[in-house]
């Protein structure tokens, strides 16, 4: 009893792993089914369902980040979990808009590869020790993308606003600064690389 209660106080303000913000975040991965679910019929109240359900699981991304920092509650698991979960919601959304014709294949291919090369590089980095500071490419690259999938899960004009035509060119600047974004994580990962390798022979 007295080895725990010392444990604890050594901790006293470690913050619970099922905290407000990292339940928000698994919120975010729970949608992702009914996000796919509703894809599965492509009409006009399914296509708005979809589109409402994935609208509000991606608005949690600010939710959560900003009540972890107000409470000072960030957990290495809400580390793990956020990133993990805007990568299931965006990429299960665009593959599932392959079969309806609402996105290039190809287009698809380049931005889910991204992310698979960029998570690989950065796992090669934690183990090399190397800090590579987040840009906001990266955060501009999720906000066109999000823009762009809602405009292509709506897909049928509303108030005279054709979402499909809004989708596609919301989602060409997506992609641009989606492979922008990966390059210059390879460069910032080159640099600290090369860095890291000449400060060791010195």
């Amino acid at each position: 009893m007295e080895r725990t209660t010392g444990v604890a106080a050594q901790n006293p303000r470690r913050p619970l792993i099922w905290n407000i913000p990292n339940l928000i975040t698994l919120f975010r991965i729970a949608a992702i089914p009914f996000v796919v679910l509703f894809l599965f019929f492509p009409g006009p109240l399914a296509s708005f369902l979809a589109a409402l359900f994935f609208g509000a699981a991606s608005l949690t991304d600010l939710l959560d980040g900003y009540i972890a920092r107000q409470q000072n509650s960030e957990t290495a698991v809400g580390k793990l979990l956020d990133p993990l979960a805007d990568k299931l919601l965006i990429n299960s959304a665009f593959i599932m808009l392959i079969p309806l014709d609402r996105v290039p294949a190809w287009v698809v291919v380049l931005i889910v590869g991204r992310e698979v090369a960029v998570t690989g590089l950065r796992g090669i980095a934690s183990l090399e020790g190397l800090a590579i500071a987040a840009s906001g490419w990266g955060k501009a690259k999720m906000v066109f993308q999000t823009i762009a999938l809602i405009g292509l899960m709506l897909h049928y004009e509303y108030l005279g606003i054709n979402f499909h035509s809004l989708g596609m060119l919301i989602l060409w600047v997506a992609l641009a600064i989606t492979i922008w974004s990966g390059v210059d994580y390879f460069i910032k990962f080159y640099r600290e690389h090369r860095k890291t390798a000449e400060e060791g022979k010195s």
